[in-house]
């Protein structure tokens, strides 16, 4: 049950993310940081670990890594 949520919760996610603009450093920023929440939290889970810390750690490393790939117009 858990695992089924957490992938349609990620699921919905990157559906939602499919109508962002790829060169507005913005968006990308929130859609890097939503997927690395997701997949940090996902991988703590699996872990073992606090899924809080790693939704946490992993959407600043994704925000930060969206803004910063943002390609040029």
């Amino acid at each position: 049950m858990k695992t089924s949520l957490m992938l349609a919760t990620l699921g919905a996610m990157t559906l939602g993310l499919a109508a962002c603009d790829p060169n507005d450093p913005g968006q990308r920023a929130l859609g890097g940081g939503a997927l690395g929440a997701g997949a940090g939290a996902g991988i703590a889970g699996i872990a073992g670990g606090n899924a809080g810390t790693g939704a946490l750690a992993g959407g600043a490393i994704g925000a930060i890594g969206g803004a910063a790939t943002t390609p040029g117009r």
